[in-house]
């Protein structure tokens, strides 16, 4: 018998759901995919540790190394360190230095595995007279960081290269000395400042035309130091555009979480690859739909991703930036960690009826794993929140 309990609506009134259990895609354990598929993997907080959430990033190595091993399973690719991981916002570089070399030992137990680690400039602490030669000198300590780990960049956007640069013309400097210096093809990551205000105006300009002309002066420069770019601007049109720019070999990976299904499936002209936080709270569906594409069934790849849409939706709402309290509270509910804690106490982030919603859409989505266990763990966030279900 399905699970049944009252969820809070908008009004705060409690309403009956019931919490279906059937399902009509199963995953494939070795999908057949044509497309590159990054998950932004979180990482589970220590909620035993006696730290100071919000001072200090208290990992439970295990549990995150698990989640990993799951994606890996699905046969999707994890991007580690990255902001899905609190990466900046609660997780410290050197946890994110630890995180990165313990993620890369694991991958190499799955031949072909796709890994990918952020590397930024976080440990740079603001201070007034900062420079340039700071801020490519704090690039260079983690990839040099990154590589001597055994791990594929993902070049980050810097907090302090947006603090520092004058224009345009300070970007183009950093990134051409970074980049010229890299072992391999990195990936860029453009983060907007939907999902971090202190990167508004990156590339020097505010509009993103004319900051997609510089981010593309940059990649044209050097573009065979550059595999992709990875951004994330939640504006299909600005990526479609910019994806029809990038030199030959130069792939799109998108960070779209509103519109992710049709920018991967894409067009006549083209398509997305994918470096997605949503995919962490979706793995299953996004192994699925993308196992169908790429054995040519378009109609099971839109089937299985488009209730998937109105959740991702849900949980990159603004202020975008708390999305990862949603993402931590999927895996607590489908019984991947113990608890729902995380680091900097982010699960405040959220209301009440966001979980509430957000529990609708997910078995919406077919993506509660075991619905009695999901339904339990709902009423004991519930209750805790002062509400009997």
């Amino acid at each position: 018998m399905a699970p049944t309990l009252k969820l809070i609506d908008r009004d705060g009134h409690l309403v009956p759901f019931t919490v279906r259990t059937e399902r009509t895609w199963h995953p494939n354990p070795s999908p057949k995919m044509n497309r590159i598929a990054f998950s932004a993997a979180h990482v589970v907080a220590d909620a035993r540790s006696t730290a100071d959430p919000w001072l200090t990033a208290a990992v439970d190595w295990d549990a995150t190394l698990a989640y990993r091993e799951r994606l890996f399973s699905l046969g999707l690719g994890v991007a580690e360190a990255m902001d899905t991981a609190q990466r900046g916002m609660g997780l410290d570089w050197p946890t994110s230095l630890e995180l990165i070399r313990r993620s890369v030992a694991q991958a190499k137990h799955h031949p072909g595995a796709l890994m990918a680690c952020g590397a930024g400039t976080d440990h740079l602490v603001p201070a007034a007279g900062l420079t340039l030669d700071d801020v490519i000198r704090a690039y260079e300590t983690q990839v040099e960081a990154v590589e001597a780990a055994g791990g594929r960049i993902i070049l980050m956007a810097s907090r302090a290269l947006a603090a520092v640069a004058k224009g345009p013309e300070d970007y183009l400097r950093v990134y051409e000395r970074i980049l010229r210096q890299v072992r391999e093809p990195v990936i860029l990551h453009w983060l907007g400042d939907m999902f971090d205000p202190a990167l508004t105006g990156y590339w020097g300009h505010r509009d993103l035309d004319r900051a997609t002309d510089i981010c593309l002066q940059v990649i044209e420069a050097q573009p065979a130091k550059v595999d992709g770019i990875k951004i994330s601007l939640l504006d299909k049109d600005k990526e479609i555009a910019m994806r029809r720019r990038l030199p030959p070999g130069v792939r799109m990976y998108t960070g779209d979480d509103f519109n992710y299904a049709e920018l991967i499936a894409g067009d006549a002209q083209g398509y997305s690859d994918a470096l997605l936080g949503i995919f962490d709270a979706i793995a299953p569906a996004a192994s699925a739909a993308l196992d169908a594409l790429g054995c040519g069934d378009r109609e099971t790849f839109d089937a299985i991703l488009a209730p998937t849409v109105p959740l991702s939706r849900h949980i990159f709402a603004a202020p975008t930036r708390f999305y990862k309290s949603g993402v931590v509270f999927m895996a607590w509910l489908n019984g991947h960690q113990d608890h729902f804690a995380m680091i900097g106490g982010q699960q405040s982030a959220r209301s009440l009826w966001h979980y509430c919603e957000l529990f609708r859409l997910a078995t919406a989505a077919q993506l509660i794993e075991d619905p009695a266990l999901a339904a339990y763990r709902m009423k004991l966030w519930l209750a805790v929140n002062g509400v009997e279900a």
